[in-house]
């Protein structure tokens, strides 16, 4: 009995700050948006009535910054709090486990501090991190956090390879399917929805990853139908030979492979058409959400957060992709509605509020840890956008520090200004009050000496090194191909770690596990040239198909390697 009043007073303590409830918190990430929403304006035909509606309820930040500008380390530095120049991870082919073993994300911290942490979809880097969540859909054991999704048989369907430099997933084109036939976003939808409208004995933390816009952008029909070929206009920010005045390591960011593919085959248009799609489904989605939201019997103590990991180029500064310091990439949106009564913010958030302020998606963790009364945690950066959300005129002297692929290039953003930084000391300077396409580079004129200097000032005085754990190739005596000896049985010891599968081949593949009796459990499948993080243990068998289930190989996992390969071939 003495247990259980311990354990009772601990729980009570752990809901309530001071008397109060603590808020429910609705968080949902967007994969690979930009400012291609109606509330920000950044193309004139785009059609996202739910995330004007969220924007409209609460407050709405139209000059926030993602933390680096590629998934794994912009995604890394949300969930962990800690920023890509401190813990070193500024790639995506980096491993978050390997170079931050015991850092805390945050549905784990809300857990410990009494909340019931639940997500769907993709929050991390292609992996769930099982651990750190009470509850997830898709099954966390399996650390794939991608339900069914419905793809064309026949790929690619609009955009030919172009050799082994393209990302298999870059293609676009219309399904004949109704949303809940394609799946993908809308199963996670489901799944979310079903935990807002029931009641909780926690507060919960609850996490929706939305992967649309994130390529391939194929989505149902109905979508593409939306944006007529002959009536769609460019993207806004397009200007012939923009890259004459930007450094040269800046112009080797800026001039990949993929633009001049695209027009060779005549599909800029397509692509287009398939990014303004896929958001428009995304933005379908996000509306599943927020009706369950709003019918169920949560919606008056719920934060509700939205952001976007990075940013996308769809031409200008003459990119297609992600991986710049420019503001069409490092820019994203930001929105959060806070109910009266949170702890931090007993007033709740203005309807329809508007911050001009320059925010980073890096301060997400410490506003969220105070608007629900929770303890700080010391190694989040912030600063808290609380202040912010009370009064987002109020006076802010913080810039916004946006990563790119190595230590010394990045971004900073300020109100009016914009400075990016790169690895050889070339510089770019943009007023975005004048030039919000950043077309001229100021960096070169005399009269941006002064401001220049004080960029370079306000920079990291500090940076860490990358860390390259885990990913170098692995010893070719760990694969078995097909054919060469039959699969063992499994036989696991010690505890489970995170390893990293790394597909080579351009074709998805599916993953098995075999079992100590020799059964095969499937655990999800990795798209053509990608990989996926895999909880594991030393004597585990993993087994590899091909989509039509013909084998093509085998891994017996060791403890010491840590990274392990399917070949192309």
């Amino acid at each position: 009995m003495k247990q259980l009043a311990t354990f009772l007073i601990a729980t009570a303590t752990a809901i309530c700050v001071n008397g109060e409830t603590r808020p429910n918190v609705l968080f949902v990430s967007v994969d690979d948006l930009n400012n291609w929403i109606s509330c920000l304006g950044g193309h004139p035909q785009t059609k996202t009535p739910n995330f004007d509606r969220l924007a409209a309820s609460g407050v709405l930040f139209k000059n926030a910054y993602c933390p680096a500008a590629s998934c794994n380390p912009s995604r890394t530095a949300i969930m962990t709090g800690i920023p890509p120049h401190v813990s070193g991870v500024y790639r995506n082919g980096q491993k978050m486990r390997e170079i931050l073993p015991n850092a805390e994300i945050m549905p784990k911290y809300f857990s410990h501090n009494g909340y019931w942490s639940a997500g769907s979809g993709k929050i991390l880097h292609y992996f769930i991190d099982a651990n750190s969540w009470d509850d997830y859909f898709p099954d966390k054991a399996k650390e794939n956090p991608f339900p069914r999704t419905l793809y064309p048989k026949e790929r690619p369907v609009n955009l030919p390879r172009g050799g082994p430099w393209q990302y298999v997933e870059t293609d676009w084109g219309g399904l004949d399917a109704t949303d809940e036939e394609f799946g993908g976003d809308w199963l996670v939808t489901n799944w979310v929805g079903e935990q807002l409208r029931r009641k909780h004995t926690k507060p919960f933390f609850l996490a929706c990853g939305l992967y649309r816009p994130h390529e391939p952008w194929f989505v149902p029909q109905k979508y593409f139908d939306l944006f007529p070929l002959d009536e769609l206009q460019m993207p806004l920010g397009l200007k012939e030979d923009d890259l004459a005045d930007i450094p040269p390591v800046g112009q080797r960011l800026g001039r990949n492979r993929y633009l001049a593919h695209i027009k060779k085959h005549d599909q800029w248009r397509q692509g287009v058409q398939g990014y303004l799609a896929s958001i428009a489904f995304a933005d379908a989605m996000l509306g599943r959400v927020l009706d369950a939201l709003e019918s169920g019997p949560n919606k008056s103590n719920t934060i509700v957060v939205l952001w976007s990991d990075h940013g996308w180029h769809l031409g200008e500064k003459e990119h297609w992709q992600k991986f710049t310091g420019w503001r069409v990439c490092a820019r994203v949106p930001l929105m959060i509605r806070v109910p009266m009564g949170a702890p931090g913010l007993p007033s709740g958030t203005q309807l329809g509020a508007v911050c001009n302020r320059p925010v980073s998606l890096q301060s997400l963790f410490l506003t969220l840890n105070e608007l629900c009364g929770l303890p700080k945690k010391a190694e989040v950066v912030g600063p808290s956008l609380v202040p912010l959300l009370r009064d987002p005129n109020a006076d802010w002297p913080h810039s916004a520090l946006t990563q790119l692929d190595q230590a010394q290039n990045y971004a900073i953003s300020n109100e009016r200004w914009r400075y990016i930084h790169y690895t050889d000391g070339g510089e770019e300077l943009y007023d975005i009050k004048s030039d919000p396409h950043e077309w001229t580079n100021l960096a070169g004129r005399a009269e941006s000496a002064a401001r220049l200097k004080s960029f370079r000032e306000s920079a990291p005085k500090e940076f860490n090194e990358e860390s390259k754990t885990g990913s170098g190739p692995m010893p070719k005596n760990l694969w078995h191909a097909a054919g060469d000896s039959p699969p063992p049985h499994s036989k696991p010891t010690g505890g489970p770690f995170t390893a990293s599968f790394h597909n080579q081949r351009w074709e998805p593949v599916r993953v098995f596990w075999v079992s100590p009796t020799g059964e095969r459990v499937q655990y999800g499948e990795i798209g053509a040239t990608s990989d996926r993080g895999q909880s594991t243990r030393h004597g585990a068998v993993w087994v590899f198909t091909n989509s039509a289930g013909k084998d093509l190989g085998h891994v017996v996992i060791r403890s010491r390697q840590k990274r392990y390969d399917i070949p192309a071939e």
